[in-house]
């Protein structure tokens, strides 16, 4: 999904940035080989990038989720909110770092049930705190709870929800197209 408005603002390179984005770019040239477009249009908000990077790398290190729930969650955020390059990106990181998988992967990309109870639990989840905004019911998190997690585990769904609340609108304004490494798994919202 793309906004209407499509923001004039260039992509950034390294030496176009300012701190702390720019090492937040040649850090990503350094680990990922390459800078995803993404942090390129980010870039323009160092506040922005260095917020968005932060977040997730903390997600990533702390939730208590394993790799695999780490990008169910990411996808069901993604998906609800319609970011088709962080769909894209994140089943490519599915399939070939977090070891989620392709029936768990496609069935969130295609709104199909999940074939994992947990996973499905998970994505259901997260999915309803997005579109509840933060608003579970006991219900919810009774079912979320019954399936293996924990209470803390639901702030670092917020934590999630807030991470890619940051990717996915600077998207949306930014019509950010999708790498070349990730357009395998493009995904049409």
């Amino acid at each position: 999904m793309q906004a209407e408005f499509k923001s004039s603002l260039p992509a950034l390179s390294s030496a176009q940035a300012v701190s702390p984005a720019r090492e937040r770019l040649d850090d990503a040239a350094t680990r990922l080989g390459f800078v995803p477009n993404m942090y390129s249009v980010m870039a323009n908000s160092p506040a922005l990038l260095d917020t968005y990077v932060h977040g997730y790398n903390l997600f990533r290190a702390q939730s208590g989720f394993t790799p695999a729930e780490q990008e169910v969650v990411f996808l069901a955020i993604s998906r609800e909110n319609g970011c088709t390059y962080c769909v894209a990106a994140h089943s490519f990181i599915a399939d070939k770092m977090s070891g989620v998988p392709a029936a768990v992967t496609d069935a969130i990309r295609d709104g199909t049930p999940i074939p994992e109870a947990k996973l499905a639990a998970l994505h259901d989840f997260a999915r309803l705190m997005v579109r509840q905004r933060g608003l579970p019911t006991k219900a919810d998190v009774s079912a979320f709870l019954a399936a293996g997690y924990s209470e803390k585990q639901v702030l670092e769904i917020v934590l999630a929800i807030a991470v890619k609340t940051l990717s996915n609108y600077a998207n949306h304004v930014f019509h950010t197209p999708i790498d070349a490494v990730f357009a395998g798994r493009a995904w049409k919202d």
